[in-house]
């Protein structure tokens, strides 16, 4: 969200009435979003069996939950919060145990509302009208969204509470003492919160960094007098904490401590390091936080700030976490199109499992292992967030978009906003949401799956139907190519290699010289693919090569036992029943395509028209699609093609005669808005 100057009146600035109610409408969708994302994560809680949910909750108020039974809170190291926290939750009873787990969601949730009230409230001023109306929905889904969130919810934890007891401190209370009471509460719920207490010195509000640790002081020590054993654990013998709750050198843990860990670091040296990172890092991050404070960017400054709790705490579990998601709404890049990559990939480290945001390879194993340290770690000391006295804060440099191509059906585009920019998208980003596609697709593969016998009966009736049409050529070509050794290892090849390499080595070619088109391509394969992805889940289908009773030979996997439930290395792999559409052909022929629009000479579209021929070759001879699963990668691809068509109107190429839109001349039109595709 881009926060601009009030200029002229409301109608005026957004196109009058018409605008006004375009913005009411998105406003209430975007409400509806939101309260669907309550409602959702609500109903998965609570329709939860007692025992799987708000576990950490039952842990502590359960019939021998630790604050009920007799000795130590720490007896059991399940419970994880200070010794304050502990005689705060104390008159929670067991009788209220049933109760307690409705009222701690709903209270749960509550909180969550607040924190994104606040959080959008507390937006750089001025802030346009667009941005106040839809900063709040925008921020409570994306709360919603988050594993923050989500592990807070279901775990039961009070996480929450000290996020907001300072964002209510810094933004809400109305005078300094106020604020200082709300962050020392804070901090004597997680005592590495204290770190706010010098971003409120720094910034000259003095008085309320006093109170910070007074009320700090005076919790803990109130705790020390009700709880001494307890204290005495928590603060000398576990050192605030750091020995309580999972092991320290978890993947869940991301904080500095728990990266060196993983390390392999350990003992003294371990402990040193860690103090030198961590205060190298509060240091950095303090600086950072002041100068953007004075700035007038408050809320980016706490964000800072939080990040780097993270980082310096002990432990940071994936329930404390919300700080890095608050990071999104710093400004980097002078461009409007760089405003994109950091908020996005800010929401995706928060919200998606790290296995969504990186292959499974063990050369990016460490960087996935401490993903959401590191998204701290940069928010905290690195991203050069734009300061408000730069003249691009408020004015980026505008997005320079392609002529519009005109369209034959008068209707085309149906999107007049969603046009074709000429700059590169950020490759990081761009990289960044295809493994993210690509896993979602991968996942929604796996998952669509009807049954054996359910797919078997579907490759059965496809068969009839192409018995039916006289196309049913796959026995054929199956048993030629296996009397055929040398082709039988080519198509076999060209099946498990070309699939992937070809599709990316285009986009590739096409983000480096012709960014305008790639958007199109880009936007037609993955149209394609959901399309796609709906016909797995729809139509379940066993490949040629396990649907018994044919006599078909699998060349490629080798031998099928099919009288075993689950057969080959592959089943456990991937869905081997979700055949139809055929995305090899799919997307073959998409590249086919895109190489016979795109290409300047002759003989490289003819070039590009090989690849799906090769494909179908494959796919039908080694027994590993249908005739009509090619068919429906067709249909998709053409339904991918059209789709971009109606909706963006005809790609660049097509009119410009190949020549690169972003060279330069009459086809560049700068434009202020981002409708970028």
């Amino acid at each position: 969200m881009a926060n601009v100057e009030h200029s002229g009146r409301a109608g005026e600035a957004f196109g009058g009435a018409e605008t006004g109610t375009r913005l009411r409408m998105i406003r209430l969708a975007l409400w509806a979003v939101a309260a669907i994302l309550v409602v959702r994560q609500l109903a998965v809680v609570l329709g939860t069996p007692s025992g799987e949910r708000l576990t950490d909750l039952e842990t502590w108020v359960g019939p021998e939950g630790v604050l009920h039974v007799k000795g130590s809170l720490y007896d059991s190291t399940q419970f994880t919060g200070t010794p304050f926290g502990g005689l705060v939750l104390k008159p929670l009873t067991r009788a209220a145990e049933q109760a307690l787990g409705w009222g701690w969601t709903f209270g749960t949730l509550l909180l969550v509302v607040a924190l994104g009230l606040v959080a959008a409230r507390a937006l750089p001023q001025p802030v346009s009208r667009r941005t106040s109306l839809l900063a709040a929905p925008v921020a409570i889904s994306l709360l919603m969204l988050s594993l923050p969130v989500r592990n807070t919810l279901w775990l039961g934890q009070t996480s929450i509470i000290p996020v907001l007891l300072v964002l209510l401190g810094c933004f809400a209370a109305r005078g300094q003492r106020d604020s200082g009471v709300c962050v020392g509460l804070a901090a004597a719920l997680q005592p590495a919160l204290l770190l706010f207490a010098p971003l409120l010195w720094f910034t000259g509000r003095r008085r309320a960094a006093a109170a910070t640790g007074a009320t700090f002081a005076v919790c803990t020590a109130l705790a020390w007098a009700a709880l001494p054993h307890d204290s005495y654990t928590y603060w000398i013998h576990h050192i605030a904490g750091a020995g309580l709750g999972g092991q320290a050198d978890a993947l869940a843990n991301q904080s500095l401590h728990g990266a060196l860990l993983r390390f392999g670091l350990s003992g003294p040296l371990e402990i040193v390091l860690f103090l030198a990172l961590g205060a190298a890092v509060a240091a950095v991050a303090l600086h950072r936080a002041v100068r953007y404070a004075r700035d007038g960017q408050l809320l980016l400054a706490v964000a800072i700030t939080g990040c780097a709790v993270v980082a310096v705490s002990p432990t940071a579990w994936p329930y404390q976490l919300v700080w890095v998601l608050l990071a999104a709404v710093g400004r980097v890049g002078k461009r409007a199109s760089d405003r994109y990559p950091w908020p996005v990939a800010v929401v995706l480290v928060v919200t998606l499992p790290a296995k969504m945001l990186l292959p499974n390879v063990s050369v990016v194993y460490t960087l996935r292992d401490n993903l959401v340290l590191l998204a701290a770690l940069a928010a905290a000391t690195t991203v050069p967030f734009l300061s408000t006295a730069s003249p691009h804060f408020r004015s980026p440099v505008p997005t320079v978009y392609a002529a519009p191509v005109p369209a034959r059906l008068p209707l085309v585009p149906l999107l007049p906003f969603w046009r074709r920019v000429v700059t590169r998208p950020s490759l990081l980003l761009e990289l960044l949401l295809i493994r993210v596609f690509y896993a979602a697709y991968s996942s929604v593969r796996t998952a669509a799956s009807g049954g054996r016998a359910v797919a078997e009966a579907h490759g059965h009736q496809v068969h009839s139907i192409e018995k039916a049409l006289h196309i049913d050529i796959e026995q054929w070509a199956n048993h030629t190519v296996v009397r055929l050794p040398r082709v039988e290892r080519f198509l076999g090849f060209y099946y498990e290699s070309f699939h992937f390499v070809v599709p990316l080595a285009i986009l590739g070619v096409l983000y480096a010289r012709r960014p305008a088109d790639y958007r199109w391509a880009r936007s037609s394969l993955g149209i394609a693919t959901l399309i796609g992805l709906l016909g797995f889940w729809l139509y379940p289908l066993a490949p040629p090569r396990l649907t018994p009773g044919l006599g078909f030979v699998d060349t490629v996997h080798g031998v099928q036992d099919l009288s075993k439930p689950d057969y080959g290395a592959m089943t456990a792999v991937t869905n081997q029943y979700a055949a139809m559409p055929s995305l090899h052909f799919g997307w073959s022929l998409w590249c086919g395509v895109v190489i016979a629009v795109l290409a300047p000479k002759w003989w490289m579209k003819a070039l590009g028209l090989l690849h799906p021929l090769f494909t179908v070759a494959a796919i039908v001879a080694t027994a590993n699609h249908w005739v009509l699963d090619a068919v429906g990668g067709a249909a998709v691809v053409a339904a991918g093609f059209a789709l971009t068509y109606l909706l963006s109107g005809p790609p660049r190429g097509a009119a410009a005669g190949g020549v690169p839109a972003e060279r330069g001349g009459r086809d560049q039109v700068p434009h202020p808005a981002n409708g970028a595709v």
